[in-house]
């Protein structure tokens, strides 16, 4: 979908772009899958802050996503495709054959009115059917991927996100991912045919401070612009280096060039790693 600017009436406006939401059908929430989601503003159940920058923002209701899509051989129509707040992607509101609704991740492409389906076996290969790997096509792109039978799709649910299903060999399938690792699940996992929708959402520009604080995020400050006391970069005068061998964190650790990979279980899965 294209962004829409504007004309530059304000120095915010200047630079700022939206998304054009001519694709929604439908403004108003499902109530049945909706619940209500509280704030913690970066803060642990202890009330201390773990998680910097965070606060206020917009009132957001949860939409209760359907990750597993475990009713099989059902077919479902897509009633509408809907904007959520928590998310950058669309989402899908499906009616199944037991008139039962539920949330997808909705597919670019995916229009209202189209019928899907979910099966543990081999069912035609359209936008949004979902089924395990084994007998989904060699190069097909693929979203909303289960890192474990059953459990729900772990990998690639961002708006415009994809992976490339590259081979089925022995009990693994083979997945390019998005930032050009490679790496192997169990064929048995389950996954939806497409791409994620709402591919132009990175080209979003937020364009003012403002819009930033509606999501929640506050002003980040850097650490040369304050006081010795308040960070291992502060003090001196001017526009000074930090005077160090490397970036230090605020509690004085390395804050670049740190591997912070820890579930080494994996590595055994995972052929080519990321590009730098």
């Amino acid at each position: 979908m294209p962004l829409k600017s504007y004309k530059p009436t304000t120095p915010g406006r200047r630079h700022t772009s939206v998304l054009d939401s001519s694709d929604l059908t439908k403004k108003k929430r499902e109530r049945s899958l909706v619940v209500a989601l509280n704030k913690f503003s970066g803060r642990n159940n202890q009330g201390k802050i773990t998680v910097r920058h965070r606060g206020g923002g917009a009132k957001k209701i949860y939409r209760l996503i359907d990750f597993k899509q475990q009713k099989y051989g059902l077919p479902a129509v897509v009633k509408a495709l809907e904007y959520d707040p928590n998310r950058n992607a669309r989402i899908a509101l499906i009616e199944y054959a037991d008139h039962t609704k539920s949330y997808i991740l909705a597919a670019d492409g995916l229009k209202v009115n189209e019928t899907i389906m979910a099966s543990q076996n081999k069912i035609e290969v359209k936008i949004s059917n979902r089924m395990p790997l084994a007998f989904i096509p060699q190069g097909q792109n693929v979203y909303n991927i289960e890192l474990e039978p059953g459990k729900g799709g772990k990998i690639a649910r961002s708006a415009g996100t994809l992976v490339v299903l590259q081979n089925v060999e022995g009990y693994h399938a083979q997945l390019k991912m998005p930032s050009g690792e490679i790496r192997l699940v169990k064929k048995e996992c389950a996954a939806s045919i497409g791409q994620v929708s709402n591919i132009d959402a990175k080209l979003v520009r937020i364009g003012k401070a403002g819009r930033m604080r509606h999501k929640g995020i506050k002003p980040t400050v850097r650490g040369k612009a304050m006081n010795p006391v308040d960070h291992p970069h502060g003090g001196g005068e001017g526009k000074h280096p930090i005077g160090m061998k490397y970036p230090k964190t605020l509690w004085g650790k390395h804050a670049l060039g740190v591997k912070t990979r820890k579930n080494k279980w994996t590595d055994k899965l995972i052929l080519k790693r990321r590009k730098k």
